[in-house]
This record gives structure tokens, C-alpha cells and sequence, in this order.
């Protein structure tokens, strides 16, 4: 047999760099990696900082894009236009003039619109929230309320889950068998309590309960008390007289803006 030649191939030797191009070409290959990562994020809202998304789709999620509609509609809303009878109402009244009470009624008077008689109603701007007053007005205000004294009957009513009341004042006897029922009675604002004078010491007193009593109250959530003052038709005098006993309950000092108005027609500002 003839001998076989080994050819041995071997690699060259592989290029060495300096220590300033390894260091360059790490920089650069941490930038692209850092861009990659970049490109995969999402930004919903509700997501904290580098939260990432792993489904990737060119399609807004559903809440994001309800926000956005909501948003755009809001921006591309036609602003409110008043009727005619109220734009020529409007002109009647001195929107920077603070007027006093009984030329304020006068343009209340003039200015409502309505074919049915209205009410006065007054809107204060007070300086915080959580004020409250109980008012027992000189003249009645509107509709008369239904006053009840709490009785067995009333609770007997309550168990049947009827209402057919519009306060309901009690003593402090009666009380234990009212207080199952606080759920029905509180969101309605008929749970008999001494801040507005519906929890009374006795049965005398409750006889003398006052059926024109306003309970005022902020908002919730703002410094705003709205009331009724009267009727448009009602006399001069007994609507100074309820709005002067408002006030007073309230406190001017209180008292940052005040508006009056009918319930159809524009507000007018009351000097206090």
C-alpha cells in the first residue's frame, strides 16, 4: 500500500482587539439592545413605569380608546345655546352689578319666563363645606310639607316600606323603633336628628313643630347651599323675609357669593 498524507488545516488565528474597541462595541451593543426593549413597551394608562405588555398590536385597548372618544367629544362639543326667552331675560340683568334684595326681586319677577308659577331660589357660595342650619321660615316657601310625629302607625307605615310624608319629626322614646329603619329614612333625609330640629324632647314640642322649616346644607363635596326663598307670585315682603332669616341662619359671615333666581330665568347677584 501506498502511505497516506495528512494534510492538517488549521484556523488563523483570530484578531486581536484593544481593549478601547471591545468596550466601544459593548456600548453599542448595549444601545441596540436598550432600543429593542424600547420598541416593545406599551404605555396604558393604569400601568406604573416599565411595565411592559407582552401582546404587541397596533389596536388602542378598549378602555384607553373610550377615554379617547370621550375626550374628543368633549372637545368637539357645541357649546350650551340658550332660548330666545331667556337671552332676552338675560339682558335685563347686570351680570356685574350685585344687586339688593328688593331690586333683585323686582328682576326676578320680570325676568321669569315660565308659564307656570315658579319658585325664588337662592344659591350660596359659602366659605367651606359641612355648614348646616335648621330654618323655620316666617312664610311658607312653595308646596306646604307634610309633617308626621312618629307614632306606632308610622312604624307599622315603615314596615310596609310607605312613605307618605315629608318629615317626620319623633322623641327620644320613639327613637329605638326608628333607628331599624335608618336605611329607608336616611338617603331620603327624613331620619329625625337634633341638628335640623326633627328630634324633639317631647310630644308638646313636636305639636309646635314648624311646617315651614328648611333644613340647609352644603354639598357633599362643595361649599354650595341651594334653597327655596318662596314663590314668584308671593309678596315682596314675605320673600325679603324669608331670604333675611336664611341669611341670618347661615351666618354673612359665611357667605362668599349669593345668587337669587327664578326657576326659569338667569341668576342675579345679591349684595349680602
Amino acid at each position: 500500500m501506498g502511505k497516506t498524507k495528512t494534510a492538517f488545516v488549521t484556523e488563523s488565528a483570530p484578531e486581536k482587539k484593544t481593549s478601547q474597541e471591545q468596550y466601544r462595541e459593548k456600548r453599542e451593543r448595549q444601545a441596540a439592545e436598550a432600543k429593542a426593549r424600547e420598541a416593545k413597551k406599551i404605555h396604558i394608562a393604569g400601568l406604573k413605569g416599565g411595565q411592559r405588555v407582552k401582546t404587541v398590536g397596533a389596536e388602542m385597548p378598549a378602555e384607553a380608546l373610550a377615554k379617547s372618544e370621550s375626550t374628543s367629544r368633549k372637545a368637539t362639543r357645541a357649546p350650551r345655546i340658550r332660548g330666545k326667552k331667556y337671552q332676552e331675560a338675560r339682558v335685563k340683568v347686570d351680570k356685574n352689578k350685585a344687586y339688593p334684595a328688593k331690586e333683585a326681586l323686582a328682576l326676578i319677577k320680570e325676568t321669569s319666563y315660565s308659564a307656570f308659577n315658579g319658585a325664588v331660589e337662592l344659591h350660596l357660595v359659602v366659605k367651606k363645606t359641612g355648614l348646616s342650619a335648621n330654618v323655620s321660615l316666617p312664610h311658607a316657601a312653595g308646596k306646604e310639607k307634610r309633617v308626621e310625629i312618629a307614632n306606632e302607625k308610622t312604624i307599622e307605615k315603615l314596615k310596609a316600606n310607605k312613605i307618605d310624608f315629608d318629615v317626620l319629626v319623633a322623641t327620644p322614646e320613639i327613637m329605638p323603633k326608628i333607628v331599624p329603619f335608618a336605611k329607608i329614612l336616611g338617603p331620603k333625609g327624613l331620619m329625625p336628628n337634633p341638628k335640623n330640629g326633627t328630634l324633639v324632647p317631647d310630644l308638646k314640642a313636636a305639636k309646635n313643630f314648624s311646617a315651614p322649616t328648611l333644613i340647609l346644607k352644603t354639598e357633599k363635596e362643595a361649599p354650595l347651599i341651594h334653597t327655596v326663598v318662596g314663590k314668584v307670585s308671593q309678596k315682596d315682603t314675605e320673600l325679603i323675609q324669608n331670604l333675611e332669616t336664611i341669611i341670618k341662619a347661615v351666618s354673612e359671615k359665611q357667605i362668599v357669593k349669593a345668587y337669587l333666581k327664578a326657576t326659569m330665568g338667569p341668576a342675579i347677584k345679591l349684595s349680602v
